[in-house]
Parts: C-alpha cells; sequence; structure tokens
C-alpha cells in the first residue's frame, strides 16, 4: 500500500512520470490481493502455516513487475491499437484480480464464524471477527478508489490516493485498538474449555439436569470430573452467565411453555415452579421476573 500510494503521489504531483513507475505500481496490485487473502487465512486458523504452492500466486505480480522494466516511454504514449488493447487488458485484470481476493477473503470470515457459533464465541474472537470485517470494508473502499482513478476526467486523481490513505490510517488505528496486533489463529483453536462447555450443554440441556431442584454446581463439577472453579470458569465464558442464571434461564423457557398450553390451566404456578426445578415459589418468581420482566401469573394472563 506504501509503494502504490507514493506512486500516485508522483504521478499527480510529478510530471512525465517514467511508465516503470506507473506499471510497478500497478504490479503491487497484484501483491495486495493474495497477502490479503493469507492474512485472512492466518487470523483465523490455528498453527497455519502457508502452503508452498500458494507462492504461485505471486506469478501474476512477478509477470507485470518484470514486463513494466521493458516498457518505454515511446510505447506508453503511443495511440496504435494494440497498446491501448494491451494496457487496458492488464488494468482490467488487475483490478478484477483484486476483487476476486477481496471476496475470498470475505467468503473464508464467513465461513469461520458460521463454524464458531455465539455459544462459542470469546472477547478474542469477537476482536478478529470485528477486525477483519472493518479491514475487508476498508479495501473495498480502496478498490473502488482505484477504479475511480481510471475516470480521471470525471474524478480528480488524487481523490484515490486521499481516500485510501486515510482507509489505511482508519485500519492501522483499529488494528491497535481492538489489540489485533496481539492475537492470532490461536484463538480459534480447539481447547479443553470448548469441549468442557459442550459437556456441559449435553448433561443440563439436552439431558434436562436442570429439572433437578437440587443441582448445583458442586454436583455439576462432580459428575463431570471436573472441579467447581474450572466448571463455574467455563460456564461464565461460553454462556456469558454465571451458574444460576444459566440453570434458571432454561427452566423459566421450560415453564413458559407450560404456562402458554391451554390445557395446563388447571396448574397452579406453585405446581409448575417446582415442576421445573425450583425449590420455592420465591425464587421461582424472582427468576421469572428477571428473564421475562413480569411475573409468571401476568405472563399466563397476557401471553395466554
Amino acid at each position: 500500500m506504501a509503494f502504490r500510494i507514493g506512486k500516485s503521489v508522483m504521478k499527480n504531483f510529478g510530471n512525465d512520470l517514467e511508465p516503470i513507475f506507473i506499471f510497478v505500481g500497478l504490479a503491487f496490485l497484484l501483491l495486495i490481493g493474495p497477502l490479503l487473502r493469507w492474512y485472512v487465512l492466518g487470523m483465523t486458523r490455528p498453527n497455519y502455516k502457508l502452503p508452498k504452492k500458494y507462492l504461485l500466486e505471486f506469478i501474476p505480480f512477478g509477470l507485470i513487475f518484470i514486463s513494466s522494466f521493458f516498457v518505454t516511454k515511446e510505447w506508453f504514449n503511443t495511440n496504435n491499437r494494440e497498446a491501448i488493447i494491451l494496457f487496458g487488458s492488464s488494468l482490467l485484470f488487475i483490478y478484477f484480480h483484486f476483487a476476486f481476493y477481496i471476496f475470498l477473503s470475505w467468503k473464508t470470515v464467513k465461513s469461520v464464524k458460521k463454524n464458531h457459533q455465539k455459544e462459542d464465541s470469546t472477547k478474542s474472537k469477537k476482536a478478529i471477527f470485528d477486525w477483519l470485517n472493518l479491514l475487508i470494508i476498508g479495501f473495498i473502499l480502496i478498490w473502488i478508489s482505484y477504479v475511480l482513478n481510471i475516470l480521471d476526467d470525471e474524478v480528480p486523481y488524487i481523490i484515490g490516493p486521499i481516500v485510501y490513505s486515510i482507509v489505511i490510517y482508519f485500519l492501522s488505528y483499529k488494528a491497535f485498538q481492538l489489540k489485533t496486533t496481539d492475537i492470532d489463529g490461536e484463538t480459534f483453536k480447539v481447547n479443553d474449555n470448548s469441549i468442557l462447555f459442550k459437556e456441559i450443554s449435553k448433561v443440563v440441556i439436552d439431558d434436562k439436569l436442570y429439572l433437578e431442584s437440587d443441582l448445583s454446581l458442586s454436583k455439576l463439577g462432580e459428575l463431570l470430573g471436573q472441579s467447581t472453579q474450572k466448571t463455574s470458569l467455563v460456564i461464565n465464558q461460553y454462556a456469558k452467565r454465571n451458574f444460576n442464571d444459566f440453570i434458571n434461564y432454561y427452566r423459566i423457557q421450560d415453564a413458559k411453555k407450560i404456562l402458554l398450553d391451554k390445557n395446563n390451566e388447571k396448574f397452579t404456578i406453585s405446581s409448575i415452579a417446582f415442576d421445573t426445578g425450583f425449590s420455592s415459589l420465591s425464587s421461582f418468581n424472582s427468576a421469572f421476573k428477571k428473564f421475562e420482566e413480569m411475573t409468571p401469573s401476568s405472563y399466563r394472563k397476557n401471553k395466554g
């Protein structure tokens, strides 16, 4: 990007800039795309090592870069049809090449985000997703500014360098604000905590352990062969709730279904509370208000 901006400044303020600078500047656009995609892969995959075959993606850059040394000012200024077609084709290829890699990078981020559901989300993962989304949006703006450079008669050429200079400064600021320089693809490494939370979810949610009124953090930890502290830490990290709220949330969901069922009108609020795992009516009412902002009786009356 630094080479690109430097070339653009020289072209805008310099007179009769040598063609080599123009073509070398265009060649560097063929580097930005692959480097962007590799960076995205490195930020979303643990222990990522770049396959050697990926280096073949440097070939378009190498060809244009080497060719730039053979472009003379006389050839560049010639209005013959072959020169115009060759230059126009190269320009289109370079811009579509850049757009293609931005699209690939976006697809990678989207795919990784889909595979990491909200319950598996951590602060570091969120920071990476926020950063990569900003990065891709920034490069889309940069790509648009390059396309606008073609319309030199309609849009001043200097607008392009100004736009992508601002984008680069903004992205640099956001990178440090989100502390993305301190994290990488290791954030997505499957660890013991993630596996443990899946085990917790299975016994608590799938096996409906939350319906047991005597369920406690220590009892759950003992059932899973984990310490109370470890179990509590994992629930807080992945469920974004403490143990009591984690259990009560699923109890309340069951209670809501019972309250809304017309066939259950004969059941009292107290019986529903005990059936869904609460040890007292007061704890049921408190939990219900916390999640639904109304009492069970009001919920049955207003929603039923």
